[in-house]
């Protein structure tokens, strides 16, 4: 208070020193040129101006207004009151901001799109592939499928196997069926109850070593065993894989063949775990093959690997996609991109699976409404009780976004310029703010910023080097100051 008094009264005194020249006639003998000099001093302490300096050669400080003696741009003055402006901030004319060519613009809310840009390859759906294993033990005597790649029907026939244990069933079968024609006279319920039981115990017997009903009816028919019995395909495919030769001998269980649907194909992308925060249950994924260039094809994601590749670093993501058409085939290559939006409660998946149910175990299972699974038979849940999407009167709110030029990125720390209101000449004042994803040709903004304020998207780097010439810290380096103080003592 008292320097601002002290202050005061030193302009009052130079007023009177100069009014007092000018009434004496000192100054009547000058040019006129010195007396508008002097008006100017005068004008200048009457307007509380400290001095006169360029935006851009913040040393020049002169006490009277005019050009830069280096750029020859406009001065600008340096009021008293500026010294309430924090230690990060510029004042400049609006004429040094048009050459600087700064220029601003208003932060914003708004829903904004990321493209996450996948690698991967086809490969089978595991839920549809079939192993063609032997039931019994026995001698391989003819295989119908004679090589891989081969297509085949459900129903088709694939091998034809000799196994005396297949002969002693079929055995045991018709000695059954005759013993129940013989007992339907008996009197005794006793006997005609336990020839049935054992029929049907030959009959199950049968069924689990691998003979289907219709064989079953052929040999109740014809009366006589078959040396050799054919194994039949329990679903149509692909032959990816041959096991054995014919003449082999095998035992139960050995496989023979592996049978895959190629109606449904997965995609296995590998996404890094810098990325994986932005991929969810259920979002839509767009691809293409080096085969078909230019055709889309389209999934969802239905499984996320809950492990991460240490090797690589990334992790496998399912989509499962429709192949009826069969142009994917299990290997290719594949480029995929998922579209995400954000909000400030995160990503935003979409609302095409709000109000539908889906299976835990099998998420390509979706429904409209609540039921089982029809894989698994688990009782399905509501898409917003798994986090696909949002719930019902959730608030989406947008994001607060500001453009990629704007932040001067240093290290973990982010910088922008603000540019202030409510003051007499252009003001920009440097912020430390908290950015989250970088989406596109925007940074979302967590912390620092607020609606509608005006930042600075081209010229930062110039305010930043205006700031440090006029010895005041830099937002890049704002320990720079100190430690420039701290060596000259």
């Amino acid at each position: 208070m008292k320097n601002k008094l002290s202050g005061e009264k030193f302009k009052f005194i130079f007023l009177g020193l100069i009014i007092g020249i000018v009434v004496t006639g000192g100054f009547m003998s000058r040019s006129n040129n010195s007396l508008k000099g002097i008006s100017k001093v005068v004008k200048s302490a009457i307007d509380n101006i400290k001095y006169w300096t360029c935006s851009m050669h913040p040393q020049i400080k002169l006490l009277e207004p005019g050009k830069c003696p280096i750029c020859a741009m406009d001065l600008i003055p340096v009021k008293e009151g500026d010294n309430n402006l924090s230690e990060y901030s510029l004042t400049m004319s609006e004429h040094a901001k048009k050459i600087a060519k700064i220029q601003t613009t208003k932060v914003q809310r708004k829903f904004v799109e990321a493209k996450v840009r996948l690698v991967g390859k086809v490969d089978y759906d595991e839920t549809r592939l079939a192993y063609i294993t032997a039931w019994v033990s026995g001698r391989i005597d003819r295989l119908f499928v004679d090589y891989t790649g081969v297509s085949v029907d459900k129903g088709d026939h694939l091998v034809e196997i000799y196994s005396p244990e297949l002969l002693s069933a079929q055995e045991e079968y018709l000695q059954a069926l005759k013993s129940v024609v013989d007992v339907e006279k008996s009197h005794l319920d006793v006997i005609k109850e336990t020839t049935q039981d054992t029929l049907t115990n030959v009959l199950e017997k049968l069924k689990l070593l691998g003979i289907t009903d219709e064989q079953i009816e052929d040999i109740k028919k014809n009366g006589v065993v078959s040396e050799q019995m054919v194994i039949y395909s329990p679903i149509g495919g692909i032959v990816i894989s041959k096991e054995v030769k014919e003449g082999t001998y095998v035992k139960t269980g050995t496989r023979i063949y592996t049978i895959a649907d190629l109606s449904s194909v997965w995609i296995k992308l590998d996404v890094y775990e810098s990325e994986l925060n932005m991929l969810k249950y259920g979002q839509k994924v767009e691809f293409e093959t080096e085969s078909y260039p230019g055709e889309i094809f389209r999934g969802k994601i239905a499984f996320i690997d809950p492990i991460l590749n240490e090797a690589t670093r990334t992790v496998k993501v399912r989509v499962n996609v429709d192949n009826s058409r069969g142009k994917l085939k299990p290997g290719m290559f594949v480029r995929a991109v998922v579209k995400v939006s954000f909000s400030t409660n995160g990503v935003v998946v979409g609302d095409d699976l709000l109000g539908k149910s889906i299976c835990p175990m099998h998420p390509e299972i979706v429904k409209d409404e609540k039921s089982r699974c029809d894989i698994c038979g688990m009782e399905l849940k509501k898409a917003e009780d798994l986090g696909y999407v949002s719930k019902k009167g959730e608030s989406l709110k947008a994001p607060l976004v500001i453009p990629v030029t704007v932040p001067l990125i240093t290290g973990k720390r982010a910088v922008v310029y603000v540019e202030l209101t409510g003051t007499d000449e252009p003001t920009f004042e440097g912020r430390e703010v908290v950015l989250g994803h970088r989406v596109g040709d925007y940074y979302i903004v967590k912390k620092g910023l607020e609606e509608g304020e005006k930042v600075v998207t081209q010229g930062n780097f110039k305010i930043d080097s205006a700031l440090q010439l006029e010895a005041k810290p830099s937002m890049m380096n704002p320990h720079n100051k100190k430690n420039q103080e701290g060596s000259h003592h």
